[in-house]
């Protein structure tokens, strides 16, 4: 992840690519700015596609616009159909464990992505135009915010379409239409909270974008920047998502004794 990742966003991951502090049993990611392959490694033909199903498009990770690095970002709003080309990467156990976009936990086994534009979830069929290999991922975070990369896929994604070692690959991706629908207005959705940390909210962009890429670059947090409805208009610097109130709950800890001043903890449609 992005990034992942924001993770959304606006999740920033470092990805943002797409990123997050609860981890998994038996996960250990690696050190700060390093990503790489596991030790135990799989071979291609042991990988199943993810298996689509109709999943409700909530607002989880679903923010729009969204700004990562000061540049703004807009989902889909007519994604059935969506066909492109371009440039595949992928993220492994720098972000094992960590959250997605969307609050789901990073398994770079599972067969899952990062997209900008993307709802989430939504399955898209990924063909490496390289080699003709083809497969079926999940698409639960944002990302990739590098260069002009179309997709990052997870680890095992890559393996099985053969460009793992490479690292990129061109590609073309195309959604499978499940006619996914948005969750209504007032509908109850089976979903787990999400929480964010609110750091600061500023009416200025550019001090928003200061407060983000110290907190993401510095402590390698995944940090968004949206902006609040109505008027005035803020900037609300948000640490996550977290799923687990304590977990929030100490990392705004950690936030105040570095100095970061008395984080509030917020839902995700709260405003400053």
């Amino acid at each position: 992840m992005s990034y992942s990742r924001f993770s959304g966003i606006l999740l920033l991951s470092a990805w943002l690519s797409a990123c997050s502090w609860v981890a998994g049993p038996g996960i250990t990611p690696t050190a700060q700015g390093k990503d790489s392959a596991p030790k135990r490694q799989i071979h291609p033909d042991s990988i199943a596609d993810a298996v689509p199903r109709r999943d409700v498009i909530t607002a989880s990770g679903n923010t729009s616009p969204y700004m990562v690095f000061g540049k703004q970002y807009e989902l889909l709003t007519d994604y059935r159909g969506y066909r492109e080309q371009g440039i595949a990467s992928w993220y492994g156990t720098k972000f094992h464990g960590r959250l997605t976009s969307n609050g789901e936990v990073y398994d770079l086994y599972q067969m899952t992505a990062a997209h900008k534009a993307l709802p989430i979830p939504v399955y898209v069929r990924v063909t490496n135009l390289e080699n003709g290999r083809s497969t079926v991922v999940r698409v639960n975070d944002r990302g990739p915010f590098h260069g002009d990369r179309l997709i990052d896929l997870s680890y095992a994604a890559a393996v099985k379409l053969g460009y793992a070692e490479k690292g990129t690959a061109r590609v073309e991706i195309a959604v499978i239409d499940l006619d996914n629908k948005p969750a209504q207005a007032g509908a109850r959705v089976a979903a787990s909270p999400h929480y964010f940390l609110q750091v600061g909210a500023f009416q200025v962009m550019g001090a928003a974008l200061r407060l983000q890429s110290e907190l993401s670059v510095q402590h390698e947090l995944p940090v968004q920047v949206s902006l609040s409805k109505g008027t005035p208009t803020y900037h609300r610097v948000r640490v996550g998502p977290f799923t687990d109130f304590l977990e929030a709950e100490r990392v705004r800890r950690t936030l105040q004794s570095k100095n970061y001043g008395l984080a509030s903890i917020v839902t995700e449609d709260s405003r400053p």
